[in-house]
């Protein structure tokens, strides 16, 4: 599925292919939540990174949030990638050389009219807000950390989207 995006003022444009365009994977962590998140969590698609293209890259900042060691306490900077706008400060997609291949655009960034998922992925609650409450439905599945799927597994084991057979 091709999907269209940009960010609030205009400024940056971009499509990409996506073979998991449900956004059904809501993620509470602290930098989500802080530079994406409007309801305490924000949400990510899959797409294919060779296939994106990306008009205004001149009004892109990119941020590589800092992560503590969970060994020896010490600050580090993410390989993660999260673009933005640095006029409107909308967040636009993260991008990781851990894995080249994927990008993952921030479903409020997406223009495209997105598939409604059947249900949803609720991850790293333990780093939730107190104020945030979660709305999750009876199919959902809850996880503290990292859930046990991928978006590619998650797609292909309901059958929704392109997702290919892994």
């Amino acid at each position: 599925m091709k999907l269209e995006g940009s960010c609030h003022c205009g400024s940056v444009t971009f499509t990409v292919q996506s073979e998991h365009p449900y956004p059904f994977n809501l993620c509470y962590c602290s930098i989500c939540r802080k530079t994406a998140g409007s309801g305490g969590y924000a949400i990510n698609l899959g797409g294919d990174y060779e296939t994106l293209e990306v008009d205004g890259k001149e009004h892109i900042s990119v941020y590589q949030a800092l992560m503590t060691d969970p060994e020896t306490g010490e600050k580090q900077e993410s390989s993660g990638q999260r673009h933005f706008c640095k006029h409107c400060g909308s967040a636009l997609w993260l991008w990781d050389p851990t894995w080249p291949e994927l990008v993952h655009p921030l479903a409020s960034a997406i223009d495209t009219a997105l598939p409604k998922p059947p249900e949803r992925t609720h991850m790293m609650l333990a780093s939730k807000a107190p104020w945030v409450e979660v709305c999750n439905g009876p199919k959902d599945k809850l996880f503290e950390g990292y859930p046990d799927e991928s978006l590619a597994q998650w797609h292909q084991r309901l059958g929704v989207g392109d997702a290919p057979k892994i």
